[in-house]
């Protein structure tokens, strides 16, 4: 069990940094609990708390039982990690609430229902927020030497810029004391984490020696960056986030579908449960038929299958067809029509007002920089209408051609589109 699954875990590029490698493995050939935690500082998780839930996914397939922790403590405090500056500290009825928005997307990921490995969620506030401050101080503050905290990269680089104050100083003793109460309440064994969080997980290692005389692993996974070395998960809009009132289900899809063919090797390894057989299979479509787009099309389906449900992914799906003219248009539900075309170029006319002609709105949307190369599209045939040709330079939609009363659909030779919207 612990030989094949940490094998996997390296070939998929999914290990950062790990306690010795030959104990971790004999830990892992018995069934063990192990937990991963995540730090309530937005409403949703995104793509980057997504790669590290997958790996904790993939221990409970392989027999553990996770332990998935959202820090309703934690986050109230914010972790220095990767920031130059001090986080907001959020009100803490707000905090609560994205700790119930996040354990909804949690219960997407990981199985709760197996009678073996079925997951246990968890909230440090429950073991933190009742001690007090003397008692931490003395049980388990005495632990920690400032000159280790202080050696922290995280903690470092801070000092050597912006400064830091002892409330996100403090976070690796909050980080440490999850560890130590998870050790006692569950027999957890292994934290796994981002590569940025090795420093606080060893701490937990540590106080689990002085105050247990036990031991644990630890194991990082890598953070995720693009061939081009810029940061996974970011688009020009923002990231892309879990919750889909944050990110719609179509923006999702297209995100997958979208992805650079340099990109797709990596990424189907990281986050697909596919087997490595079928990954290098669809590995080597990309280099063989990248037009098809097979990789990309698969783990699109999978991953908004996973977060959104099987029947949202075949809506969004088919609304990509549609967009292209390989589906009907009319067919598509507005929330679908909203979402999907809210990433186009677009502009928009006034209820009430006569529609300009097709050309005027083509070259209004600034998909083609003139009215005379929009007519130019119209005479070589690549001019559409709610995927319909337009045969004319004059031609004018009506009201009738508006899909939900609201929108018309352009489109210019087979992949540039654009949007006209009605607005009051």
């Amino acid at each position: 069990m612990s030989n094949s699954l940490l094998d996997d875990l390296e070939w998929r590029g999914l290990i950062a940094q790990s306690t010795d490698r030959k104990e971790l493995e004999q830990a892992l050939s018995k069934p063990i609990s192990l937990y991963l935690g995540v730090d309530p500082t937005a409403p949703s998780m995104h793509l980057g708390n997504l790669v590290v839930f997958l790996v904790l996914r993939r221990f409970q397939l392989a027999g553990h039982r996770p332990i998935p922790l959202v820090g309703g403590a934690t986050g109230l405090v914010g972790d220095p990690s990767g920031k130059n500056d001090e986080r907001t500290l959020n009100e803490e009825k707000l905090v609560a609430d994205w700790v119930t928005k996040m354990k909804k997307q949690v219960e997407k990921i990981i199985d709760f229902n197996d009678k073996k490995t079925g997951a246990v969620m968890v909230n440090n506030l429950d073991w933190t927020k009742p001690v007090s401050a003397l008692d931490f101080l003395r049980d388990i503050g005495k632990h920690f030497s400032v000159n280790q905290m202080l050696a922290k990269d995280s903690v470092a680089n801070r000092l050597a810029t912006a400064g830091i104050s002892y409330t996100e100083f403090s976070y690796q003793v909050l980080q440490a004391f999850d560890y130590l109460e998870l050790y006692r309440r569950n027999d957890c064994k292994l934290q796994i984490g981002g590569s940025d969080q090795w420093g606080n997980i060893v701490a937990g290692l540590d106080l689990i020696r002085k105050v247990e005389g036990g031991s644990a692993h630890a194991l990082t996974v890598p953070l995720l960056a693009k061939s081009d070395g810029s940061k996974f998960g970011k688009t020009a809009s923002g990231a892309i986030w879990l919750d889909a009132a944050m990110t719609s289900a179509y923006e999702f899809f297209q995100f997958w579908l979208n992805s650079d063919d340099a990109d797709m090797p990596k990424l189907l390894k990281v986050f697909s449960m596919k087997d490595r057989k079928e990954i290098e299979r669809l590995i080597e479509t990309v280099n063989t038929n990248p037009g098809a787009r097979e990789a990309h099309r698969e783990l699109a389906r999978e991953m908004t299958t996973l977060i959104h449900g099987a029947d949202m992914a075949k809506k969004v799906e088919e609304a990509a067809k549609a967009l292209f003219g390989q589906g009907e248009i009319s067919e598509l539900d507005l929330a679908t029509l909203d979402s999907a075309l809210s990433q186009l170029p677009k502009t928009q006319v006034k209820k009430g007002e006569d529609f300009p002609t097709w050309v005027d709105l083509l070259a209004a949307t600034g998909v083609v920089d003139s009215k005379s190369a929009a007519r130019r599209i119209v005479k070589e045939g690549g001019a559409y209408l709610n995927n319909k040709k337009v045969e004319s330079e004059d031609f004018t939609p009506s009201k009738s051609d508006l899909l939900h009363g609201k929108y018309l659909l352009l489109r210019k030779g087979k992949r540039d589109l654009a949007a006209v919207e009605v607005v009051a």
